[in-house]
Formats: C-alpha cells, sequence, structure tokens
C-alpha cells in the first residue's frame, strides 16, 4: 500500500507531481507543477458522485472500475514518461480513492510513488495560512506611480537583471485599469491565482529586498489573497515620477494594437458614465480615427489622473524618476542600500 505524506515545498522540485482529479478541477487550481492525469472524466466524476449517494460505496466503486479499467496502462505510461525517473507524488481532492487507485497502479508496477496526505484540500490550508497573516520572506518595495509610468515594464527589467520581483498584474492576468485586460488573455481562477502567488513568494531567494507594482485590492476580477494589501501598504512605498510626454508615448505604444480596437471601444463603453457625455465622444472619435497619441492623451488628462492618485493619503518614502530605466534601476539600488544601513 503506497504511503501518505505531508506536504513540503520540497516536493515540488524533488517529485514528479500527478494531479488525479478531473480536468474540470485541474482548471480550477492546482499544486504548481502538476501534471493532470484524471482517473475519471468530468462527467464520469458526477456519475459516480450520484451513485455513491444513491445506492452505496460498493455499486459506485464497481462502475468506477468499469469506466476505468481499460485506461490503466495510458495512465501508467504518461505518468512514468513524465517523472523520467523521479518519484511520483499522486494527490486527489481529500488523498482518498481517486489517488489511492493510480498510486496502488504505479506501485504494483515498479514506479517509487507516495500520495499526499490529505490531498489538494491540504495543500490548499498551506496557501489560505501564508496569506491569512501574511508576513513576507523579505521587505517589500513597492512602485506606486500614475497610468503610462512604465512600472510595470521597469517591473520585468528588474526581474531580468536579477532582482526579486513579484508581477502582480502579470500573475493576474490584468494591469488594473479600465484597458487593464487588453492582450493578458483570460483572468485565472482566484484559486489559482492565490497558488501561482503563493509560488512566486516561494522561489524568491532570501534576504533581497521584494519589488512589487502597488495594487488596488482588486485587480480585474481578482482579490489579494488574505492582508497582503495591508501588508504591502505598510511597507516601503517609492513614487515613479514621470513626465505627462512619457506616459503618453508609453500608452501609445502599448494601445497601437489593431486587435485592441475592439477592446477599447468595450472599455470606452464601461468608463461613459465616469468619463461624461461630451468627453466620451471626443475619446471614442480619436479611436474611431485611431489616433491613438491623442487617445492616449485624452484618456490621461480626463480619466486615469481624475481617478487615480488624485487624494493620496500617505507619503512614499522615497521617489525615483522612471525617464530612463537605466538610472532608475541605480536609484532604485541606492534606496535599497539606504534602508538596509538603517535597519543595521
Amino acid at each position: 500500500m503506497p504511503c501518505s505524506i505531508a506536504f513540503t515545498t520540497s516536493l515540488l522540485t524533488s517529485h514528479c507531481i500527478v494531479d488525479a482529479r478531473t480536468p474540470l478541477e485541474f482548471v480550477e487550481d492546482h499544486l504548481p507543477g502538476a501534471i493532470n492525469v484524471p482517473i475519471l472524466t468530468n462527467a464520469e466524476r458526477v456519475e459516480i458522485g450520484t451513485l455513491y449517494k444513491q445506492q452505496g460505496p460498493q455499486i459506485a466503486r464497481e462502475r468506477g472500475l468499469q469506466l476505468t479499467c481499460h485506461r490503466f496502462p495510458a495512465i501508467v505510461a504518461t505518468i512514468a514518461e513524465a517523472a523520467a525517473g523521479r518519484p511520483v507524488l499522486v494527490y486527489c481532492w481529500r488523498g482518498g480513492l481517486r489517488s489511492e487507485s493510480v498510486a496502488m497502479l504505479l506501485e504494483m508496477t515498479g514506479y517509487p510513488v507516495v500520495k499526499l496526505s490529505g490531498g489538494y484540500k491540504s495543500f490548499r490550508a498551506v496557501v489560505n495560512a501564508f496569506f491569512e497573516e501574511f508576513q513576507p520572506p523579505a521587505p517589500l518595495m513597492v512602485l506606486h506611480g500614475m497610468t503610462g509610468s512604465g512600472k510595470t515594464e521597469f517591473l520585468l527589467r528588474l526581474a531580468r537583471n536579477g532582482w526579486s520581483t513579484v508581477d502582480l498584474e502579470g500573475l493576474a492576468r490584468h494591469r488594473g485599469s479600465a484597458f487593464g485586460s487588453m492582450g493578458m488573455g483570460e483572468q485565472p481562477p482566484q484559486k489559482q491565482f492565490e497558488t501561482r502567488l503563493w509560488d512566486a513568494f516561494n522561489r524568491l531567494p532570501a534576504g533581497q529586498p521584494i519589488i512589487l507594482e502597488g495594487e488596488s485590492k482588486r485587480i480585474g476580477k481578482l482579490t489579494l489573497p488574505g492582508n497582503l494589501y495591508e501588508v504591502m501598504a505598510e511597507n516601503t512605498k517609492i513614487w515613479c515620477k514621470v513626465s505627462v510626454e512619457t506616459r503618453v508615448n508609453r500608452l501609445a505604444t502599448e494601445y497601437a494594437h489593431e486587435a485592441y480596437r475592439q477592446p477599447m471601444a468595450e472599455a470606452l463603453e464601461r468608463i461613459r458614465k465616469k468619463l461624461g457625455g461630451e468627453q466620451y465622444v471626443n475619446l471614442k472619435q480619436l479611436l474611431d480615427s485611431w489616433q491613438i497619441a491623442d487617445l492616449a492623451r485624452g484618456l490621461i488628462e480626463q480619466y486615469y489622473d481624475r481617478l487615480y492618485y488624485r487624494v493620496r493619503h500617505w507619503e512614499p518614502q522615497a521617489t525615483i524618476s522612471l525617464e530612463e530605466y537605466d538610472i532608475a534601476e541605480k536609484q532604485l539600488a541606492d534606496i535599497c542600500g539606504q534602508l538596509a544601513g538603517q535597519k543595521q
């Protein structure tokens, strides 16, 4: 009988992680790096669940065997190929019959395998606890600034240059503004967003300040988990100053894709009341005639700057200029050094 072990982060790199749940469950969320090898399809799980409630566990298990036994060789072959010699960790929802069945198949065919005690539910408890009383593994440096400042581009540059960063907008697939979904794809489910965010923090090296972008509590349809938002507000806030002309150019470059024309029209419609009738008409005409720079300027002056940071109830601990990213990175390094010296 395969043994069960409790979740630890080291399992994510030491084992091939196999999710035996249905594709529908897997899409909602799964352990980082897991592959989905379902023993039941979505429809089969519903059928088995109904039989279990109406006729009892024995009838349900017999039906489950009828539905799945022909897939056993393919299940073992798929996992063996993915494992490539590594030991296997199998889980289902609560560490029950689905993961046990897959684990027994692997054990009987000679592959090293363990079950995750408590299944996905136990891993989910780890993620919830991490954010419930969030304690960052290193000091947070939170970048704030007006829309179009280039904060996200700067953050990605820092990541490429070896800084510890967490890209909240990238993980949420949304830039947090009225036009924030363009080119980002569909947002992940809330649970999957939280798992990705947990994994991002978990992967960071110890001791380095963590750079991330200031966000509201909500990013599109997603919500920052636990008290992360409050902890960000309590950590070091850095204001990113940029001229209006630079912001216009950066927004225009970001928006100037023909594929964005319809999504931009839809976004304008959503903020029509906030803009007011006359401003909406003016901006819509600029969009229809594809005058993207003028549209970007109009959005900055008539919407973004009136809505975001109009009243700021806090003062930043430092300010950097994002006119030139090279210079901004040096300024940020100096700030990190100064703050580190103050804490010694």
